[in-house]
């Protein structure tokens, strides 16, 4: 899915502002520079003549962010470098650790949006890429989710 994407959804989920985007991105890592014009940038519809594309880089610390703001920040953990890439499963499994989804929470997401999966089908998007029954998550998959999980947090669902 597009990163931009996935950033208005999460935004419009959580009726997040464009200062509070920027505050969670600088929550997970204070050095990375973005402002509130970016961020703007970044939401606009990809037609919108400022639309800009958002990097995996700003994605990933949101999504770092949102987890360290839900669950607080682990310091017996030391610190990792945030991920380069940033792939739909990748997408799916920091929302899970942000919000503490147990498997019967995803099921009831997916459900919720239509789009039941069996428990190998879901335990299969959190595996690692080199594992055999590894399934890469793809971008029906991941909207399905971003919906249910939106009508769940905001009490329509």
């Amino acid at each position: 899915m597009i990163n931009n994407d996935v950033l208005r959804s999460i935004r419009y989920m959580l009726d997040l502002g464009d200062k509070h985007v920027v505050e969670l991105i600088q929550l997970a890592d204070p050095a990375f520079a973005v402002d509130q014009a970016q961020v703007h940038d970044f939401l606009r519809r990809d037609d919108e003549p400022l639309f800009e594309p958002c990097p995996d880089a700003a994605l990933v610390r949101f999504l770092d962010g949102l987890i360290v703001h839900f669950r607080g920040r682990d310091d017996t953990q030391p610190a990792r470098a945030p991920e380069a890439r940033i792939s739909n499963n990748l997408v799916l499994k920091k929302l899970r650790v942000a919000f503490q989804l147990k498997d019967v929470d995803m099921h009831a997401i997916f459900d919720a949006a239509g789009f039941p999966l069996s428990k190998p089908e879901l335990s299969a998007l959190f595996r690692q890429p080199d594992h055999k029954n590894y399934r890469a998550c793809g971008d029906q998959l991941l909207r399905n989710f971003l919906k249910g999980l939106t009508a769940r947090l905001r009490g329509n669902g």
